[in-house]
């Protein structure tokens, strides 16, 4: 049984126009279980880049909460459009455990064939295999959502997804990353995480 005040950091990033050698801020929100706000952080990563792993475990490890966060959750694995967090790296280096979370299924097919318009195909591959089984947890109102983990039991993982969740279907420091990114780029949140 996790303690209802788990501290879950949850990083979401903000819109970006694609195709272009620009940054995109990635907002990270600490929530103590899905009721009280605790703190913020901020990155900045490329577009289509590669370094969201170091960028996200740099901002971690340097963060005055790092020693209170018992789980780091993710909007999928990629922010930045295709720039992917290697999830094994960013728990080795925190050593924190990773969930992520998805609303959908993840179209792997779909994300290779993407990815197969990168020159370095075989890293940011072996970056979406390391992220792992793409599991299924069904919310309290019977809707499923899908994640994947490192570090964490799936007992605690879908624990801490259904405490998390208090305003909907997705985590609330997910949830509000996302309002949070969305309205430093565009100037008012707005959509869904």
């Amino acid at each position: 049984m996790l303690k209802s005040e788990i501290r879950i950091l949850g990083f979401d990033d903000g819109p970006f126009e694609t195709k272009t050698k620009a940054t995109t801020p990635v907002i990270g929100v600490i929530y103590r279980g899905g009721k009280f706000l605790d703190g913020i952080l901020r990155t900045d990563v490329e577009v289509d880049g590669l370094d969201s792993t170091g960028k996200l475990a740099k901002l971690i490890n340097s963060s005055r909460h790092k020693q209170q966060l018992k789980v780091v959750m993710l909007d999928g694995i990629t922010v930045g459009g295709f720039n992917i967090i290697d999830i094994v790296q960013l728990h080795k280096n925190t050593n924190i455990p990773v969930i992520v979370f998805n609303r959908k299924h993840p179209d792997l097919t779909a994300v290779k064939n993407a990815l197969n318009n990168f020159h370095d195909f075989d890293i940011r591959w072996k970056m979406v295999k390391n992220a792992g089984k793409i599991k299924e947890c069904e919310l309290d109102d019977s809707k499923k959502i899908y994640y994947q983990s490192i570090g964490m039991s799936d007992e605690d993982v879908e624990e801490t997804l259904l405490l998390s969740s208090t305003h909907g279907d997705i985590p609330e420091p997910l949830r509000v990353a996302h309002l949070i990114a969305t309205a430093i780029v565009k100037g008012e949140s707005y959509g869904r995480a």
